[in-house]
């Protein structure tokens, strides 16, 4: 009984009435495609984009080169290496991300105690090779300085939350 069923289905083309119904069903609707570098929709507020690393409001970094961030990366995109200055206390001599590795997950950001690397909201930058997406210490750093007051903002916003 289904071969038959099967048979003048083909022939009576069902699924292309069944898909061009649908295709008139839209078709006379309201569209909802935005002009994407004019028009943008709105993120979530805890939208994890673009890596930063925080500086205190005196101009030190925060880093303190635990390296829970390098430990808790489940791609394996962060690397660090430390130093000890001449006070005593631990800094970074190099942090590294490969945003090519990087899966965004934000446990780096989570796992640190001192709030020092972030995932901005940034969503909007790109890498014509490879390298171009491999952010040093001093492009994070950068990156940071130029949006702490909205990366400050955006984290009082959150921290009931967290």
């Amino acid at each position: 009984m289904s071969a038959i069923k099967d048979f003048f289905g083909s022939l009576l083309l069902t699924e292309l009435l069944k898909g061009m119904s649908l295709t008139g069903k839209y078709f006379f609707k309201r569209k909802i495609t935005l002009q994407y570098p004019y028009e943008k929709t709105p993120a979530s507020p805890r939208f994890r984009g673009l890596h930063a690393l925080r500086r205190y409001p005196n101009g030190e970094e925060r880093c303190i080169a635990c390296k829970l961030c390098e430990a808790v990366c489940p791609a394996l995109a962060i690397t660090i290496e430390s130093e000890e200055r001449d006070d005593g206390t631990r800094r970074t001599s190099r942090y590294d991300i490969d945003l090519t590795k990087c899966i965004f997950c934000g446990f780096c950001e989570e796992s640190c105690p001192v709030d020092s690397i972030v995932e901005t909201h940034i969503h909007e930058y790109h890498g014509e090779k490879r390298g171009d997406l491999y952010f040093t210490k001093d492009m994070l750093l950068a990156v940071g300085d130029k949006y702490e007051s909205e990366i400050a903002a955006r984290r009082e916003a959150d921290a009931r939350y967290r």
